[in-house]
């Protein structure tokens, strides 16, 4: 009887042990993102991906929480993304008529709001 009850504490304590740290939910951060262009006009209809890359735990409960996003601006030039787990996020952005924008930003806030400015595409330039 000994032997079962030190075999059954023995697996029951590192199982009480996750559960513990499982409760300790990863910190969150909701985002809005503003797209402008450079004179300071709303972008709307740009595509946002907003992407979780790497920093405090992803998983909750056994469950894993969303970490990529795929957004549009309103009229406003906004897409604001619901929660993502706070550390490197990756943000892409992609307009008609603009420079794709992508870059990492650290995020350690509980709520963030980060603008971005979209750039004209470059001159093409030709070989012949």
């Amino acid at each position: 009887m000994r032997i079962r009850g030190i075999t059954i504490r023995r697996l029951l304590l590192p199982a009480l042990l996750l559960g513990v740290l499982a409760l300790q939910a990863a910190p969150m951060t909701k985002l809005n993102i503003q797209i402008k262009t450079q004179a300071g006009r709303p972008v709307d209809r740009a595509s946002v991906i907003v992407r979780f890359v790497e920093g405090h735990s992803v998983v909750k409960l056994g469950k894993a929480i969303r970490t990529t996003f795929e957004l549009r601006t309103n009229q406003d030039g906004e897409a604001h993304v619901p929660e993502i787990p706070q550390g490197k996020i990756q943000i892409q952005v992609i307009a008609k008529g603009y420079q794709t924008f992508g870059q990492v930003f650290d995020i350690t806030e509980e709520e963030k709001t980060i603008p971005i400015t979209l750039n004209p595409p470059q001159q093409q330039y030709t070989a012949h």
